[in-house]
């Protein structure tokens, strides 16, 4: 029998952290802490090491973004496995985009659905992102602030391999795992074995994050354009 999931709740309206611990209770999700500002946030994930955190953006002492990059940076935490889902009751992309770059696996309105809340909270906690790799990369593309003539691949792109950078690339790009494996003539199980491996060597939490990275090293350039022609099969390449 597995163990339930471990949430921890951080917004500063009681009602909303209590009316959370009841949704996610009553689907067998456990909240182990709750916490009204950023900076108890951090303290109730070192103490707790949950799962998934959910996330207010606007709280006292420490806002929710700032709180997301010290729990994510801080693999003393126990963070390698947690997953944070940022909630507001604002719909705005610079927050989507702050929330992704800080390393969160996804972002909610307050007014979701319990049994959206309760499947967002299973979707990151197996790996996904709750945003498309397609949004995902027009949220970059508007919001990423990088001078093309500066910038340089980040030194971790150095272990994957030149088939992982060019699903990498496609991955930035917004296509699907369909989308990629007709692409690049492979099967959809390679082209997720492929991602896996992605994932792994650049220690990312999900596709969102491929993205991110992916223009914020310039591998993939705002407004650049894709390869001309299809790069060779993995079999070319062995």
């Amino acid at each position: 029998m597995t163990e339930p999931l471990r949430v921890v709740v951080a917004d500063d309206q009681a009602l909303v952290r209590t009316g959370f611990r009841m949704i996610l209770a009553s689907e067998g999700i456990e909240v182990v802490a709750e916490a009204d500002n950023g900076v108890e946030a951090v303290d109730a994930v070192r103490r707790t090491l949950p799962d998934v955190v959910l996330m207010d953006i606007r709280m006292p002492e420490m806002d929710g973004l700032e709180a997301t990059r010290r729990i994510l940076s801080g693999t003393a935490m126990g963070a390698d496995g947690l997953r944070v889902i940022i909630l507001t009751t604002f719909d705005l992309d610079r927050y989507v985009y702050a929330a992704l770059s800080a390393g969160a696996s996804g972002f909610l309105l307050k007014d979701v659905s319990p049994e959206h809340l309760t499947a967002a909270v299973r979707m990151v906690r197996t790996g996904d992102a709750l945003l498309a790799p397609a949004i995902t990369r027009r949220l970059v593309e508007r919001f990423a602030r990088r001078d093309s003539a500066t910038a340089t691949v980040h030194r971790d792109l150095a272990a994957l391999t030149p088939r992982e950078l060019e699903v990498m690339r496609l991955l930035a790009r917004g296509l699907s795992n369909s989308e990629l494996a007709d692409r690049l003539r492979l099967s959809e199980a390679t082209v997720k074995t492929h991602v896996s491996r992605i994932l792994a060597k650049l220690r990312l939490r999900d596709r969102a994050q491929v993205v991110v990275v992916a223009y914020e090293t310039g591998l993939v350039s705002v407004g650049g354009t894709e390869p001309a022609s299809p790069p060779p099969t993995d079999r070319q390449q062995m």
